[in-house]
């Protein structure tokens, strides 16, 4: 059985899914089909903590899924900036877990990971498969991905 690590930038897919669809993401149909036939070595969704009510019941529904939470607090700077990214956090995790696994889903469109994809690729000779908004995703992230997978109606809430 293919072993699979699947890693989810969560603000990437809401603000992407949002801005070109006007929609959420389904998160129930993605793990269908990014897990069918595969064995799940570690699934991650990285999210920022705002601390309100609605995101604590996303971030149970995610865990019931199957997916490992990991939160940071959102800081909002002086200056009416904010930070919270999980950039480092998923490709440090992303070379731990990918390493050993046969393929890593990286669900996000950010191209700060096509070196990660690379790296993946190159070194361990790990399938990186990417999904994201199409438009909106890196073209860099698209080629350095083994597969890539658009965003589109099928994984979206109606």
């Amino acid at each position: 059985m293919t072993n699979v690590t699947i890693l989810v930038d969560v603000q990437n897919v809401y603000y992407t899914t949002k801005q070109a669809f006007g929609r959420s993401f389904d998160y129930n149909r993605f793990w269908q089909q990014a897990t069918e036939g595969r064995h799940v070595v570690k699934a991650i969704a990285y999210a920022i903590d705002r601390g309100d009510e609605k995101q604590r019941q996303f971030q149970n529904i995610l865990r019931a899924i199957g997916f490992e939470v990991k939160l940071k607090p959102f800081i909002q700077r002086s200056d009416g900036s904010a930070k919270g990214d999980w950039d480092v956090g998923i490709a440090i995790d992303g070379i731990e877990y990918g390493k050993d696994s046969d393929v890593l889903v990286l669900l996000s469109g950010d191209g700060d990971f096509d070196i990660l994809a690379k790296t993946l690729r190159e070194k361990y000779h790990t399938k990186v498969e990417v999904y994201g908004v199409e438009s909106l995703t890196a073209q860099s992230l698209i080629h350095a991905a083994s597969e890539f997978t658009p965003i589109g109606n099928k994984l979206l809430l109606k």
